[in-house]
């Protein structure tokens, strides 16, 4: 009897420990796998911050010429203007660059003796060096035509460049301070940023100098600009007040939504299937710049147009 109870206890005890090894083996199994599952993530982590890492570096290193979206420059039907048609003096004026990267803060335009140059001023010191040509043309120069910068009370570049003319499209090429690369732009000064005092003759025919009478008239319009595809009616209908000339443009679509006149923002009205605004006329017998917002593509997108108003076509 002694024999089968130590016999039954000797075999608790052996099970006890069984037991015990197996709670112990299992808590072992558990903290072996949690360690193993806490490597394993922080060498995700770790791999993924990495790799992240790797992608900014890659993508700050990747290179203007493979990431800048070209812009387009100037407007269709551009005119040079050149320095002698300008009076003497300095005024802002708007630049358009191909260049989503050569970000233009301010220019400032100065007019002697028919001879013009301009202040571009920037507010990063990310170039060395400006030249009035493209990237080859400047590694062949070697340096006797770079434009260096000099630094404003604002802490911005400022590099002072020859301009050609107005309204025409003007190689200008920019050294990367980071890379030493040479990067091509085209830059187009815009004449019609510039105040009316600035030219030394009218650049259009006016309702005072047609003699126009306060009244209704209609008057042949041209659009040109975007894919083309966009029209205007015409003859437009023309209103004169107090010397104040406006006109109704009816688009030949309802998906204009906006339009821009002499930096002034026009709202229409829908008509029919037809965006109609009314915008002031600033001149005739030229092209005059105005910008229109488009909801027809999958996102708003503003164009540049210019329209021309015929003063030989104006009738009562």
């Amino acid at each position: 009897m002694k024999k089968i109870i130590f016999i039954s206890a000797l075999a608790l005890c052996m099970g006890l420990t069984a037991c015990g090894n197996s709670e112990s083996s299992s808590t072992s199994n558990e903290s072996t796998t949690s360690a193993v599952t806490e490597t394993a993530t922080t060498a995700e982590e770790t791999t993924e911050a990495e790799t992240t890492a790797e992608a900014e570096t890659t993508a700050e290193e990747t290179t203007e010429h493979a990431t800048a979206p070209q812009e387009e420059v100037g407007f269709e039907g551009m005119e040079a203007i050149y320095g002698d048609s300008l009076n003497d003096g300095e005024y802002h004026i708007n630049v358009d660059s191909s260049s989503s990267m050569f970000k233009i803060a301010d220019c400032i335009l100065k007019v002697s003796g028919g001879e013009m140059t301009a202040d571009i001023i920037i507010d990063s010191k990310s170039y060395d060096y400006l030249f009035m040509g493209t990237g080859e043309d400047a590694e062949a120069d070697g340096g006797e035509n770079f434009i260096d910068y000099t630094v404003n009370d604002s802490d911005q570049s400022v590099f002072t460049v020859p301009v050609e003319a107005l309204d025409k499209e003007i190689s200008c090429a920019a050294l990367s301070a980071k890379k030493q690369e040479w990067y091509d732009r085209v830059l187009v000064f815009r004449a019609d940023s510039l105040p009316d005092e600035a030219f030394s003759e009218s650049r259009y025919t006016t309702a005072e100098s047609l003699e126009l009478a306060d009244g209704e008239y209609t008057v042949d319009v041209t659009l040109e600009g975007g894919s083309g595809k966009a029209t205007v009616a015409s003859p437009a209908k023309l209103t004169v007040s107090g010397g104040e000339v406006t006109a109704e443009l009816i688009w030949s679509s309802d998906k204009y939504d906006y339009m821009i006149v002499a930096d002034e923002k026009y709202l229409p009205e829908i008509v029919d299937g037809h965006s109609v605004f009314e915008v002031p006329v600033i001149g005739f017998d030229y092209k005059m710049p105005v910008s229109a917002d488009t909801t027809a593509m999958s996102q708003p997108y503003e164009i540049e147009y210019t329209l021309y108003f015929d003063s030989s076509t104006i009738a009562e």
